[in-house]
């Protein structure tokens, strides 16, 4: 599961179990949620001397669009400042690996601080984006709250290990809703690459920034969109490697983590008056070879299939999505016919109001191109019930010696207008 993933942000989840099983996550439950916290993270290495925008020092292109963005910023917005490779000078790679700070902390937004802050920076050292990354996840606190990270670099990491791109699937694994955003200044490819891969992992966004005017505005977009509550937050919920032990979900919509040519079971109960609709997208969160798919399985829990969707990609795609439906009607009308046959009038009754449990499977064919697959990647996973919808049934024309009868019929009336045809045919022509 090309779409990028949507920047979603700020909203609480069902805290309680309901009725059927784990709680989902609903769009109503987002009005109590608290402001999301935001941190800005900027590179502040030696490479950001380089006077390629505009004329003009990258730095001194960051700082100023830092203090028009500070400038416009709600007064209740949450906003931390940390900085990498602004202080150590020397060439010790590993004190120069361990150069990052926080310069203004996480809380109500200081105007008159922070841009005294940004102003005092100087490009000095390396680039350890993979630590800041880690410190960001610290300053920001674990709330229960939406936290945000803007990094903004102008080149890769030049610190590994630890590897930026493990850090953000490890931040994102922890399920407590950290999302990072990535802006590229002047990027190359190698750069955009890795910061792609960051943003991707933690279902963040990616963007360019080549002027002043841009990097004023992708900053502006990315701080603006933190503070928008999105329609949804998913639940987080652990799949299970067979049915039997599978977690039984309510409607909604859930968060999972799946390794590669992993299988994951979860149940879904299923009202005989009542359409089960799922849906699946799983994030290709690092590289993996092309040729791939995704299938979304819905199975009795003894096993036998109902109803299948898949999707294929061929390495072109950021995110895989399949999808399905299925209603109880077929089942339930065998096993009514069943009772009814039986001339069990009570068993009927139950064979109408009953409702059947569901396993849906989520399984990929992904093959990674490196030996890492801890964590696995992102799975969203969506589950509603809607009231049946029912298929009017066809004029049917019988069984038996009454099908044939109807055939019979039917093949003498087509001979015989054929014969008429043709004799008026012939008629006509020998007179011509």
């Amino acid at each position: 599961m090309h779409k990028s993933l949507s920047i979603v942000v700020a909203t609480g989840l069902i805290g309680a179990a309901t009725l059927l099983g784990a709680a989902p996550a609903l769009a109503d439950e987002t009005e109590n949620s608290e402001p999301p916290n935001v941190e800005l993270v900027l590179d502040v290495s030696g490479s950001m001397k380089a006077a390629d925008i505009d004329g003009e020092t990258r730095i001194a292109v960051a700082k100023r669009a830092f203090g028009k963005v500070v400038d416009a910023l709600p007064e209740n917005t949450q906003l931390g400042i940390r900085v990498l490779g602004a202080t150590y000078p020397g060439k010790n790679k590993k004190v120069a690996c361990q150069d990052t700070q926080q310069i203004v902390p996480v809380g109500p937004v200081n105007a008159v601080q922070a841009k005294n802050a940004i102003a005092t920076l100087k490009p000095t050292g390396y680039t350890p984006i993979g630590l800041a990354l880690k410190k960001a996840a610290e300053d920001l606190g674990d709330t229960g709250s939406i936290r945000r990270i803007v990094l903004i670099t102008d080149g890769e990491d030049t610190c590994t290990p630890p590897d930026p791109c493990e850090v953000a699937r490890e931040l994102a694994a922890q399920g407590t809703h950290l999302v990072v955003d990535t802006l590229g200044l002047t990027p190359d490819e190698k750069t955009r690459k890795q910061l792609v891969c960051i943003s991707t992992a933690t279902g963040g966004t990616y963007a360019a920034a080549k002027s002043e005017e841009e990097l004023t505005d992708r900053v502006q977009q990315l701080v603006d969109r933190a503070a928008t509550p999105p329609p949804v937050q998913p639940a987080t919920v652990t799949g299970t490697a067979d049915c039997a032990n599978a977690p039984l979900l309510a409607p909604g919509v859930y968060t999972d983590r799946e390794k590669i040519s992993e299988h994951r079971y979860y149940r879904v109960a299923v009202p005989s008056d009542q359409e089960l609709r799922a849906s699946v997208s799983i994030a290709l969160d690092r590289p993996v070879n092309p040729d791939y798919g995704v299938l979304l399985k819905a199975s009795t829990t003894g096993g036998r299939e109902l109803v299948r969707g898949v999707d294929a990609g061929s390495g072109r795609a950021d995110v895989l999505s399949a999808g399905l439906r299925w209603s109880a009607d077929e089942q339930k009308a065998d096993a009514k016919a069943s009772a009814e046959a039986a001339d069990d009038d009570e068993a009927a009754e139950k064979a109408e109001d009953a409702s059947t449990e569901v396993c849906l499977i989520v399984s990929n064919s992904f093959a990674a191109t490196t030996a890492a697959t801890a964590p696995g990647m992102p799975v969203e996973l969506s589950i509603d019930l809607v009231d049946a919808s029912h298929t009017p049934d066809a004029p049917g024309l019988g069984r038996g010696f009454l099908f044939l009868l109807v055939v019979a019929v039917a093949g003498l009336i087509a001979g015989i207008l054929a014969g008429w045809i043709t004799r008026y045919w012939v008629a006509t022509w020998r007179e011509n």
